[in-house]
């Protein structure tokens, strides 16, 4: 079990860190390359979409951390399971509102269903 725990902390914490740095230092390239969507250059708009990039990276570098720090591993996952269900739920809901998003975002739910389910997993077996 404890061999799976790793693996999926790191899946969720090399996702989150990965999608954080790229958002972070480019949002107008990764947001058009990763999901199909324009961004402008408005200022208020990048704002936005940096700081909720860096949450993305900070949840990552704590979800790694627990990885190596056998205290951290529970809160960890608990991250893990905030940010991916959390993402999965507004994205569900989005999806009843809004309409279907584009391919890239719908494979995007995929992933946090699969890591949200996997980590809440990891939580209720600690």
């Amino acid at each position: 079990m404890e061999i799976i725990k790793i693996a999926i902390l790191s899946l969720s914490a090399l996702m989150l860190v990965f999608v954080g740095v790229m958002r972070l230092s480019n949002p107008i390239k990764t947001y058009l390359k990763s999901s199909g969507i324009r961004l402008e250059n408005d200022a208020s708009l990048l704002n936005e979409m940096r700081g909720v990039s860096a949450v993305m990276l900070s949840a990552g570098i704590i979800i790694a951390l627990g990885i190596f720090i056998e205290k951290l591993t529970f809160t960890s996952h608990f991250v893990a399971s905030l940010i991916f269900v959390g993402f999965a739920i507004g994205r569900l809901i989005s999806l009843k509102a809004d309409g279907k998003p584009s391919k890239q975002i719908t494979q995007g739910i995929l992933f946090e269903l699969v890591l949200g389910t996997a980590n809440v997993f990891c939580l209720i077996n600690f």
